[in-house]
């Protein structure tokens, strides 16, 4: 009943639906035509800028932990206000249930706004991993490590994987991050042999089954990547992690960084053991969690859409690979000041991965006039957006160059503008 609710208010974004109905061709753009349009001050990082940044969602994390310390004893007085609750109330049950919702309230405030501020603290890891806090390269490491450490995040072993993500944006075969399952992975018939018995036996599933897979992927899934490299690159064998050392995702120089980031992990949880489960379970785990969404929520997003393409490495430019993905307003003001605009300027992100984050509305405006129609957005609201490339990005086909995802009947989305694909990429360069 929810889900069907769902898809009655919700509906795609004109953007999307725009997308949808163009038949696909690469960027005509060039890469050095992007790269002119932003200014060069743009992309130089402001120490007091990126101070400012850390130290305000440090203090906000701490003024929202202090104002947690205080619920249990601000809710444990309520029922003993008998003026106030004689005069109101009329009776202890009334003042002892009042106490309970208000609690209830007080504690979904504190871990709604500790997971977005710790979803905050991540993309300012991200930055420093991505060198765009301070001009030090050491200052960068050495904040991103203890953010990212802070939430359990192996931070010198992720910086090594999204690097390469950026360098392989939407290729098939060398990116690291939501590389499509392919039919063959289904065991699915050839796409010409193909029935749609065949596809529900594989894909079909009630809401209330997909709505679990959501929530375990929005959940957990972060860990998932991070242990098992679930939708990671196809080129790494199964159990390949973020923890081995040894483990193919890394060059051997990077060996050492790869130690320190466990030696974090485990200093961490032992200071998590040291003040016991309760404590943990009520200011560090929900947030946790909440902050584990987000980061799922928002890089799932990034590079799973209908209208989005990935290529294989006889279409794939790093131009049409950075162009791949998608801004999304997501949550709107709170994405803004929380996420520092990691969904609202991504693309931008993508073609200068060099530039601070809040310079992003600036280099955006100036990448949407470049690109034109080729620039993706799209205001379709987040939550649909999650649960229709959830059930829509399933898989794609292994006989393409420029792939797009395929749905549970097997349709996609979109089609390539010339049905000679080899065409389109020769004539595009």
């Amino acid at each position: 009943m929810i889900l069907e609710m769902l898809r009655v208010r919700a509906r795609n974004g004109p953007e999307y639906e725009a997308r949808r109905k163009r038949p696909f061709a690469p960027p005509k753009a060039t890469l050095k035509e992007i790269r002119d349009a932003v200014p060069k001050d743009l992309l130089r990082p402001n120490s007091w800028a990126a101070t400012y940044y850390v130290v305000r969602d440090l203090t906000l994390a701490f003024l929202l932990w202090r104002f947690a310390l205080s619920i249990d004893t601000i809710c444990n007085y309520l029922p003993k206000f008998h003026t106030f609750g004689d005069i109101v109330l009329g009776s202890e049950y009334l003042r002892r249930a009042t106490a309970w919702i208000v609690k209830a309230v007080l504690w979904g405030v504190y871990w709604w706004f500790q997971g977005l501020v710790w979803a905050g603290i991540f993309c300012l890891g991200h930055d420093a991993g991505h060198g765009t806090l301070y001009p030090s390269s050491a200052v960068n490491n050495t904040i991103g490590f203890v953010l990212h450490t802070f939430l359990l995040i192996p931070y010198f072993a992720w910086r090594a994987t999204h690097h390469a993500h950026h360098k392989a944006t939407g290729s098939m075969e060398r990116d690291e991050n939501y590389v499509p399952y392919t039919r063959s992975e289904y065991a699915l018939p050839d796409k010409k042999l193909a029935h749609q018995a065949d596809y529900a036996e594989i894909f079909e599933e009630t809401p209330i089954a997909t709505l679990g897979r959501v929530m375990i992927m929005q959940g957990f899934g972060w860990w998932v990547y991070l242990s098992r490299n679930t939708m990671g690159s196809k080129m790494y064998p199964p159990g390949t992690n973020h923890f081995d050392p040894d483990s193919p995702l890394f060059r051997k120089d990077q060996r050492n960084s790869i130690i320190i980031s466990n030696i974090g992990l485990a200093c961490m949880v032992s200071l998590l053991c040291y003040f016991g489960p309760h404590a943990v379970g009520k200011y560090y785990l929900v947030p946790y969690l909440l902050t584990n969404h987000w980061i799922v929520m928002f890089t799932y997003l990034h590079h799973s859409d209908p209208t989005i393409p990935h290529y294989r490495k006889d279409a794939w430019t790093f131009l049409r690979g950075a162009a791949a993905t998608v801004d999304r307003p997501l949550l709107g003001w709170m994405g803004r000041f929380f996420l520092h605009n990691i969904s609202h300027d991504h693309v931008a992100h993508h073609f200068f991965s060099n530039a601070p984050f809040y310079n992003g509305p600036k280099i955006t405006e100036r990448v949407k006039k470049v690109l034109g129609e080729d620039y993706n957005y799209d205001s379709t609201p987040t939550w649909y957006a999650l649960w229709r490339s959830f059930t829509e990005c399933l898989f794609v086909e292994e006989d393409e160059s420029v792939v797009f995802y395929r749905n549970r009947r097997g349709e996609a989305a979109r089609v390539v503008e010339n049905a000679d694909q080899e065409r389109v990429l020769v004539d595009s360069k």
